[in-house]
């Protein structure tokens, strides 16, 4: 993997337009979130230099550092990682323009309140847990249609669609019945009345599968930034 960052970038847009037209996407239609956990702030304004506008963040205060520091700049904030409802209320005053890990009913009903009474329609996604892994987050497939079905209730959070994260593995093929089974719970809703036209899904070394699975945000970390620092 090249060095430099702005070849990275242009490395990382190449591979996802590759896997686009591969699957008779439009490449257009895939939007690449660089996952920023641990990146220096200076290191993000370089990357937006280059063109990145979407960042994915886990840490609500790591975060919250970061957006002062980029302040002014039009860059697009994500929330990937587990949402605690201790949390939610600076989710939702930080502004990000999407929050990709609703998995709960109560995580979905607080944010309902506190996004009512900020005055705003916060934009997010469900997580849905597909393994059996103790250390992923997400709602079960069990739970996932009552959650669904919940959103209905909670007029101020608008569901746009599913994320989810496979178990690791070295051989991206692995991933794929995952990133199968997540579309399918897509297709299922939509034919159920749900509007849900984005499926986030695939990292810096599985997202050529995601796309062709069709995955339509992908999380791009070390691909782009190199290995996380401490």
């Amino acid at each position: 993997m090249p060095e430099n960052l702005a070849e990275n970038i242009e490395c990382a847009l190449f591979r996802i337009k590759r896997a686009s037209l591969r699957a008779g996407r439009d490449p257009g239609q895939i939007k690449l979130i660089a996952v920023s956990k641990t990146v220096p702030a200076e290191r993000l304004k370089e990357a937006f230099d280059c063109g990145v506008a979407d960042f994915g963040e886990n840490r609500i205060q790591e975060a919250k550092t970061k957006m002062d520091s980029l302040a002014g700049l039009p860059v697009r904030w994500h929330f990937i990682g587990h949402l605690q409802t201790n949390k939610a209320g600076a989710a939702v005053e930080m502004g990000f323009e999407l929050i990709h890990s609703v998995d709960s009913e109560r995580l979905l009903y607080m944010l309902e309140k506190l996004a009512a009474r900020a005055g705003r329609i916060q934009r997010a996604l469900i997580e849905v847990k597909l393994s059996g892994e103790p250390a992923k987050h997400g709602v079960s497939e069990e739970f996932f249609p009552g959650l669904l079905r919940a959103c209905r209730e909670a007029p101020h959070i608008r569901i746009e669609g599913l994320m989810t994260v496979p178990p690791y593995s070295s051989d991206p093929e692995d991933a794929r019945p995952y990133f199968a089974r997540l579309r399918a719970l897509k297709e299922k809703a939509e034919e159920e009345g749900f509007t849900l036209p984005h499926l986030s899904m695939g990292m810096s070394h599985d997202f050529e599968v995601a796309i062709e699975e069709g995955a339509t945000m992908v999380r791009i970390g070390t691909a782009i930034f190199g290995g996380r620092q401490k």
